[in-house]
C-alpha cells in the first residue's frame, strides 16, 4: 500500500486539507486486513466475505429491493450527469470554434449555443488568456 499527499501543481504546496490518497493493489488478497478487504471487493458471494459489515451492505445493495432501487437511481443519476457534462463540453467546444473563426458576433454565438452572452464572453476571455 502506498500513500500520497494532495499537491497543488501550480504552487507545489500541499492542500493541507487532511485528506490522503491510498493506492492499493486490488490483486493482493493476503491475510492482512487490506488483503481480506480486497478479497471482499472481488467476491461474488456475500457468504464468503471476510467482513460482516461489507457483506451486509453488499447484500442490501444487490439483493434487497430498496437497496437495488437505490443503486439503480444512483447509476441513472450518474449517467444523466455524464450526458449533461458531455453536452456542455460539446457546446463549449463549438463556441470556442465559432470564436476562433471570427465570423460570428457574440450575440449570434449566444443565440446559436443557447448560452448567455456573459457565458460566451467568459469563454472568449479564456480563449484570449
Amino acid at each position: 500500500m502506498e500513500a500520497s499527499e494532495r499537491v497543488n501543481l501550480d504552487t507545489g504546496k500541499l492542500f493541507g486539507d487532511g485528506e490522503h490518497i491510498l493506492y492499493v493493489n486490488g490483486e493482493y488478497q493476503g491475510n492482512s486486513d487490506i488483503g481480506k478487504l480486497m478479497y471482499d471487493f472481488s467476491c461474488t458471494d456475500t457468504g464468503d466475505m471476510n467482513f460482516e459489515l461489507t457483506a451486509k451492505r453488499t447484500q442490501y445493495l444487490k439483493e434487497n429491493l430498496k437497496g437495488v432501487s437505490g443503486m439503480c437511481k444512483i447509476i441513472k443519476d450518474m449517467r444523466r450527469e455524464e450526458r449533461e457534462e458531455g453536452i456542455r463540453e460539446g457546446v463549449r467546444w463549438a463556441v470556442l470554434r465559432m470564436l476562433e473563426a471570427g465570423k460570428y458576433a457574440l450575440e449570434e454565438i449566444a443565440d446559436i449555443s443557447c448560452l448567455s452572452l456573459d457565458e460566451v464572453k467568459k469563454l472568449q476571455a479564456e480563449q484570449n488568456a
